[in-house]
This record gives C-alpha cells, sequence and structure tokens, in this order.
C-alpha cells in the first residue's frame, strides 16, 4: 500500500501528465476481478437493483447508450458506496427482426435465403452469428466503466428467459389474455411481418391527394384519398349521422367505380363532417380506423392486397404491385371522368418500416393479441396511488395518456428468430397451449405455430425474468421489486408500460419498480437529432480513446436534465477533459506540498479562517449533492461538482493555501490536513461519475484499496457563516484587483508595487495571501500610486509607472473606443431602416442586435479602462 505519510513519494508515483488511456482500461478489469460489481443475494445488506435496458445484440453502443449507462452507472456507484447490496443487472435483447434482416443480408451475400437453409438451419446460423458479434457491446460497456454485474449477464433467448417467456404466455393464455384474432397490424412487405408501432418511423413524403366522384346523379359522393388503390377493397362509404347533406343517402347503395359492385352509406360518428366533403371510403381490411367502422356496421373485409402488397383483387390492376396500381387506377378513373380534383404534390405523414424504410401497409392478417384492459388498469393504478413513482412527475400525463387506452397488443411477428409462440395447432382446428414442463400434443396433423413472438413480449419480463421468475430463486426474493427504472421517454409506452404490465401480473400485483426515472435523447449542439443519415452521429469510443472515458461521462451527465433532451458536442468534450486534467494536476501538487488523510481533523478553534471555510463548504457541497442524487438532477449535481472542484477547491483554497504551507508551523500542518481531507471527500463525491480519474487519485492519496468500495461522504453539520463571508469578502477584493490589471494589460505574473489596506474589510490578516494571489510586492522607497481601487471595504493602491507604458496604453484603448463606437452607429442605422427590418430574415436582424448590445457593453468597459489609466 502507498505510504500516505510520505506526500512527496505519493505525487511521484502519478504521472505528471494524465493519460486516460493508460489508466482506465486496467483499472476497469481490476475492479471486475476482485468482484466489486458483484451482488450477493446472501447478504443482509439493503438492496439496490437497476436492470439494464438490454441493447440490441445487433448492434454497437451509440451515444444514446453511452448517456444512460453513466447515469445508471453513477446511481450504482453511489448506493454501493452507501452500503446497499447494489445489482446493475447486464444483458442484451435478441432483437427479432433486426437481427433476422442482419443475417439474411449475410446470407444474400453467398446467394442464399433463410428459405434455402430452412427454420432450424436458419436459427443455428443465428445462434453462430450471435456468438461471434454479439461481444462488441461488451467491450464498448467495459471502456465506459459500466459497474454491471458480470456473472448475471443475460440473454432474452437463452434458456431460463425462454423459460420465462413461455411461462407466461401459457398463464395469460389459460387466463383468457392471450387470443388468436383477425385485426388489422403494422405490415412490412419487405420483411414480411407484423411489425410493433416502435418500428414504424413517420415522415412527410410527397403524394396525391385525389377526390373521387362515387355514385350516379342525386346518388353521388365525392371523396378524397391518397391510396386509390385501396378502393378496390372498400366496402362501404361514412358520413356523420347529423350531415344533412347526406342524410337521404344512408342506407343506400351507390356504386363503386371500376369495380360495379354496389355498396353501403353508413352513418358512423367517427367521420368528420367538416373535413373535406364530410365523407369516407370504408376499406375495413386495409385501415385500421376503417376497420373499426367496418366492425360495428358489420361490413365486409376484402383483402385485395397480398403480403407483398401487389394487387390481388381480379382485373385489370391484379399483380401490380401497391404504387403501379395507384397510377394505373387514377388514370381509369380520370377517363371515366371520376376524378373530382387532384393536388399534387400532397405532403403527408406516412409510416416507414425503420428496419428496411419500405412503406407500411396496414393489413387485415390472423394474429396472436394480449387482452391489454386488465394488464393496463393495473399499470395505471400503480402510479395513480403512489406505489410507482414517475421523474419527473410531468411525464405521469403521458404515462397515463397510453395505458389509459391501450388496444390490444399484437404480439405475434412473421419471422423465424424469436421465440416461437408455444401453441399447437391439431387437424381440426383444436389449439392446445404448451408449458414449459408440458409435452406437446402428438399424433398426426398437429404442428407449433409458425410465428415468434413480439421482441418486447419478452423484454417486458426483463426486471424478473433476469432473477430466475419463474423459480423462486434467492436473487428474486433479494432483488425485487427494481429501485429505480432509468429509461428514455421516447420507450415509456412500448416497454415501460409493458414492463408494469407483466410484472404487477406475473408477480401477483407487486411492482417491478418504485421509480421510474426518464431523460431524454442525446442530440447534436444544434438540437439536432443524431442519426447516421444526417451525418451527425457520434461513436462514443471514438471520443473514448480519444478524451478519455471519463470526460464523455462528465459531459453527459452534466446534460441531463430529467426528461430533456440532451445537447452535446466534441468541443464540450474537451471542456471536460480538461477538467479531469484539473483535478489530475491539482491533485498531484497538492500531494506534492504535504496534502495528507493521516489523523483525525484538528479542532474548529485551531485552525484558519480559510481551513474552516473550505470544510464548511465541503459539507454544504455534500448535503446539495445527496439531495440531487435522491432527485434525479445528474446536471445540476455534476454542475455543482464542477464548480466546487474547480472554482473553490483548485482556484482558491489551495492557492491561499501556498501561503500557509510557505510559512510553517501548526497552522500548515494543520491546512494540510484539511486540504487531505478536501481532496478525499471530493474524490469521492466525484468518482460516481468520473470513476477512473478520481480512483488513481484517490488510491494514491489515502494509500487504500478502491473508490468503488469507499464510503460515500456524509455531511458532519459542520458549518461556518463568519468564514464563508470572510473568505467571500476577500475572493471580491482579488477578483476586482486582478479584473484591473487584465484591464490595464498586465500579464498575470507581472509583479507591481502595490499599498494593501484591509483592516476596514476585517482582512487584515489575509494581506500575504492577497500580495501572492495578485503578484502585489511592497510599497517601496520610490512608491506613488497611480491607480487607487476601493472594494469590499479594502483598498489596494498600484503604482503602475513602471509597469505599462501609458501614452501606448491610451492610445490602443482610444482606438479600440472608436471601433466599438462604429460598430454601434452601423448596427443601430441597420435596426433603424424600417426597409431593411421588413425583409431581413429574423435570425440576421437578432444577430445585429447581438453585435449592437456587444458594442455598447465594450464602449462602458473600454471607457472605464481609459479612466482608470494614470493620468499624463
Amino acid at each position: 500500500m502507498t505510504d500516505a505519510k510520505n506526500p512527496q513519494s505519493s505525487a511521484a508515483e502519478l504521472p505528471t501528465q494524465y493519460t486516460p488511456g493508460e489508466v482506465e482500461t486496467s483499472l476497469y478489469e481490476g475492479w471486475v476481478e476482485r468482484g466489486y460489481f458483484t451482488a450477493d443475494a446472501k447478504s443482509d445488506k439493503p438492496p439496490y437493483t437497476v436492470v439494464i435496458p438490454p441493447p440490441n445484440v445487433t448492434g454497437s453502443l451509440h451515444l444514446g447508450h453511452a448517456f444512460e449507462h453513466t447515469l445508471i452507472d453513477a446511481l450504482t456507484r453511489r448506493k454501493r458506496m452507501q452500503g446497499y447490496e447494489t445489482l446493475w443487472q447486464p444483458g442484451m435483447d435478441h432483437a427479432g427482426i433486426a437481427t433476422q434482416n442482419v443475417v439474411e443480408r449475410e446470407l444474400a451475400k453467398e446467394g442464399l435465403s433463410r428459405h434455402d437453409l430452412g427454420r432450424e438451419a436458419f436459427v443455428e446460423r443465428v445462434w453462430k452469428w450471435k456468438a461471434e458479434s454479439g461481444g462488441q457491446i461488451a467491450g464498448q460497456m467495459r471502456r465506459l466503466g459500466d459497474g454491471v454485474d458480470w456473472s448475471r449477464d443475460r440473454f432474452t433467448m437463452d434458456e431460463g428467459l425462454s423459460r420465462a417467456v413461455q411461462t407466461i404466455f401459457k398463464r395469460l393464455y389459460d387466463d383468457e389474455l392471450i387470443y388468436r384474432a383477425e385485426r388489422i397490424i403494422n405490415w412490412c412487405p419487405r420483411c414480411l411481418t407484423a411489425i410493433s408501432d416502435i418500428e414504424v418511423e413517420y415522415q412527410e413524403d410527397d403524394g396525391e391527394l385525389v377526390s373521387i366522384r362515387y355514385g350516379e346523379g342525386e346518388n353521388t359522393i365525392v371523396v378524397a384519398t391518397t391510396r386509390a388503390e385501396t378502393m378496390l377493397g372498400d366496402t362501404a362509404v361514412a358520413v356523420h349521422p347529423d350531415d344533412e347533406r347526406y342524410r337521404h343517402l344512408v342506407g343506400t347503395e351507390i356504386v363503386l367505380p371500376l369495380t360495379g359492385r354496389r355498396i353501403p352509406v353508413v352513418a358512423d360518428e367517427h367521420v368528420d363532417p367538416e373535413f373535406g366533403s364530410g365523407a369516407v371510403k370504408v376499406t375495413p381490411a386495409h385501415d385500421p380506423n376503417d376497420f373499426e367502422i367496418g366492425r360495428r356496421h358489420d361490413l365486409p373485409m376484402l383483402t385485395v392486397m397480398d403480403e407483398h402488397a401487389v394487387i390481388t383483387a381480379h382485373g385489370p390492376f391484379q399483380g401490380l404491385d401497391r404504387l403501379e396500381a395507384r397510377s394505373a387506377i387514377v388514370a381509369a378513373l380520370r377517363a371515366d371522368g371520376r376524378i373530382e380534383a387532384e393536388k399534387r404534390p400532397y405532403v403527408h405523414s406516412v409510416g416507414h418500416c425503420s428496419r428496411c424504410k419500405t412503406t407500411v401497409e396496414p393489413r387485415l392478417s390472423m394474429q396472436w393479441w394480449v387482452r391489454v384492459g386488465p394488464l393496463a388498469q393495473a399499470a395505471g393504478d400503480a402510479v395513480r396511488d403512489g406505489r410507482v413513482a414517475i421523474h419527473p412527475k410531468e411525464m405521469e400525463s403521458r404515462y397515463f395518456g397510453w395505458v389509459d387506452n391501450l388496444n390490444d397488443w399484437c404480439i405475434s411477428r412473421q419471422l423465424w428468430w424469436g421465440h416461437r409462440i408455444p401453441v399447437w395447432h391439431g387437424p381440426d382446428g383444436e389449439l392446445v397451449c404448451v408449458g414449459p414442463d408440458d409435452e406437446p400434443p402428438g399424433g398426426e396433423g398437429w404442428t407449433q405455430d409458425t410465428d415468434v413472438l413480439d421482441t418486447w413480449f419478452s423484454s417486458g419480463l426483463w426486471p424478473f425474468s433476469t432473477l430466475g421468475w419463474p423459480e423462486e430463486t434467492e436473487s428474486l426474493a433479494k432483488f425485487y421489486p427494481n429501485s429505480v427504472l432509468v429509461t428514455g421517454y421516447d420507450i415509456l409506452f412500448f416497454w415501460v408500460a409493458r414492463m408494469m404490465m407483466f410484472g404487477l401480473y406475473a408477480m401477483d400485483g407487486e411492482i417491478p419498480f418504485r421509480t421510474i426515472a426518464l431523460h431524454g435523447m442525446v442530440r447534436d449542439q444544434f438540437g439536432k437529432k443524431m442519426s447516421k443519415s444526417f451525418g451527425n452521429a457520434v461513436d462514443p469510443l471514438e471520443w473514448m480513446e480519444k478524451y478519455g472515458s471519463d470526460a464523455v461521462r462528465f459531459t453527459l451527465a452534466r446534460g441531463a436534465n430529467p426528461g430533456t433532451d440532451v445537447p452535446i458536442g466534441e468541443d464540450w468534450v474537451q471542456g471536460s477533459r480538461n477538467f479531469a486534467n484539473k483535478v489530475w494536476n491539482a491533485t498531484r501538487f497538492a500531494l506534492m506540498n504535504g496534502a495528507t488523510v493521516e489523523g483525525p481533523l484538528p479542532a474548529a478553534g485551531e485552525l484558519a479562517t480559510t481551513d474552516r471555510w473550505i470544510l464548511s463548504r465541503l459539507n454544504a457541497v455534500v448535503a446539495e449533492v445527496d439531495a440531487l442524487y435522491d432527485d434525479y438532477q445528474f446536471a445540476k449535481l455534476s454542475d455543482v461538482l464542477f464548480h466546487f472542484a474547480w472554482d473553490e477547491v483548485f482556484d482558491w483554497y489551495v492557492e491561499l493555501s501556498k501561503t500557509t504551507f510557505a510559512a510553517g508551523g501548526p497552522a500548515a500542518d494543520a491546512s494540510r490536513r484539511v486540504l487531505g481531507e478536501v481532496l478525499d471527500v471530493t474524490l469521492r463525491l466525484l468518482h460516481p461519475v468520473v470513476p477512473f480519474v478520481t480512483e488513481a487519485l484517490w488510491t494514491t492519496l489515502t494509500g487504500r484499496e478502491s473508490l468503488v468500495i469507499a464510503d460515500w461522504p456524509a455531511d458532519s453539520g459542520f458549518r461556518d457563516a463568519t468564514a464563508e463571508a470572510e473568505i467571500v469578502q476577500l475572493q471580491e477584493v482579488v477578483t476586482e484587483v486582478r479584473r484591473f490589471r487584465a484591464d490595464q494589460g498586465l500579464q498575470p505574473g507581472q509583479r507591481v508595487p502595490a499599498r494593501v489596506e484591509l483592516a476596514g474589510a476585517g482582512l487584515e490578516a489575509h494581506e500575504a495571501a492577497v500580495r501572492q494571489l495578485l503578484r502585489l510586492q511592497p510599497e517601496g522607497d520610490s512608491f506613488a500610486a497611480t491607480a487607487s481601487l476601493p472594494v469590499a471595504g479594502a483598498t489596494v493602491a498600484l503604482d503602475l509607472s513602471g509597469a505599462i507604458d501609458v501614452a501606448a496604453e491610451r492610445k490602443r484603448l482610444t482606438k479600440d473606443l472608436a471601433a466599438a463606437e462604429k460598430e454601434k452607429a452601423q448596427a443601430e442605422a441597420k435596426l433603424g431602416n424600417e426597409g431593411f427590418l421588413a425583409k431581413a430574415p429574423e435570425p440576421v436582424v437578432a444577430k445585429i442586435r447581438t453585435r449592437l448590445a456587444k458594442a455598447e457593453e465594450d464602449i462602458v468597459r473600454i471607457g472605464a479602462q481609459l479612466d482608470r489609466l494614470p493620468q499624463p
């Protein structure tokens, strides 16, 4: 162990320059090998559990993952230091459609399709791909410093989680909460599967809005559509019951153009009489709203496209792709005189498959569904009655807006990779659901359902399936429910609501987590969504390699205001790297000057004002950081720590202590012990967010094993308002004189003669420190004050006669003042020009207003500098 009593030796162990790449990896592997992150279900410590939102096995960690992991790691590291048995549960999601697409693309390079291999061989191929490619994410997590329990690493397709999936499916099926029915779903004609709402990306596309005349003579109704091809499947026209224009037609039939079929006119309150013509075509098999109208009015549901979105309806359009059919049908209607109006281009929102970007097709299909009514009710009640808290609280309304209005959930996917639905179909239409310990039905004609489950089905079990459910394991008893779920607000419905529903159902009403802490999305420095297609996506590994993991983590944490998006730019990461360097260099300097943690702190009465001040501030910061952690205010707590460490500890206390150290004696020994205490606690406070640099410094400072298992600082309650007020006053004096020196063009290290009068401010004990900080020499026999600065009750008089060329400085400042006045005049002229203001874009006008404000500030500042110059 390092001998903390020998500070020179301790400091010598630290390189003069901090190089993250030489520190971080070895530190992390040491933490893992020593088992610091391994959770013990037999421990009598209170539990603290967080699950990782499982990243898809297909990819790598993006900046959003790094952001989320930083927040979770900070929470769990702090709780571990506070004495909790902490479990951060790692794992990955099998990502059904995404993974299948990746492997199918690999097969295509070999000239093969999954059908060439067959289902069993294809699934084996996916497992092989997973084994080869699944380790990338784990490596990135280690590089970031994730304190997860690697011994518990789980995968949503592993044996234990598959057992959990089969168990809950069977229970839901037996409770009649899972059923099979024909409904409208999101269908991808390229991936050939139903997809979830979260896998549909909406974008504004150019289309064509055509108004088509249905019927003849007085029995005419005009409807508008952007999807003319679906008219082949129309089985009604709907109008509002109170719309007088069409009341005479309700209950009659009109002819559907191009087909000769007669379809009814129905009255339905879903129709908005104020929109368009007030009449809508009803295609129940190809539109979710039309499907509901069709069910209410018992309309036929005609499917006119196959799974590839090719027209199947008999007639001249059969065999055409939907987009080809759209153009052909509009042309045929135009030739028949049925087009009343056309609007082209017509910009409207269109859903696309997030995986392959194909336009999604609403399609009537036989699928498996979860009856969500009672499950969603329970999920809503758990938040309403306070068992689960959503943070920030204003996100509750969004949560209720979803769970209170949930439609039944389509859980089947037409894929081969995933949890296969555990239902067997008999030769006479029988259905038998099989649990994990059941034998499937035998005999001729029995086959297992070919569909697999939606990925969200298995990830919805994550908080308890990862702990061994459905078995009654020690881990489940110890670590369930989870303490907090940290996740993005964008999957509040898709993942969080499902975990709530399944957790309450499977665990007999016990909540899956006590708090849902929602964060926003990471965006670039201009607030734009990060995307490869935008060219602004960032690989966090690149920044970690360039600036260190601590720098990336600290930047992300400083932007993490609850529930709001996080802008981030590389220059901000550079700033965080500078902070890590500051912590390193200042600690190394303190060690070289005798900072120590050995022995008790001296009594307050034995300490100088500066020592009492910094200890008072230290305890206040401990209390503030604790409160902010408990409120998930990562940005604020990071900012508090940044300014305390950089401004108060390194820029003020360390500098003020130099005078004390130089004087020597008991006061210097006391300050060295206080400095050691302040560094010890500050590094502990910083550790959850910046674990690597703090670990290297703290173990050198203290000679102890690791910050990961060190105690979290406690507020001792010590406060000294008098000392704090005195140092604030001292800071005012130093800051104002420094500003004056800078205004006069003095170099930071340039020494000038000065008379320092501090008695009026009660700061006479600090004269040596003031002179040291301000680079002020004694007055000397030839001293003649050329400037006198009264500030905060003190007076500092300086002799600048030999320090600056007053004439040259006056000339320079006069030139700068003229330039500022010219800039002001030009800006005022433009802003006073009504013609210019009427034509110029607002950003241009705003920029000129900014220039004007800056010029006015410069005029005041330069004028003050001129006034302070010695008179000729």
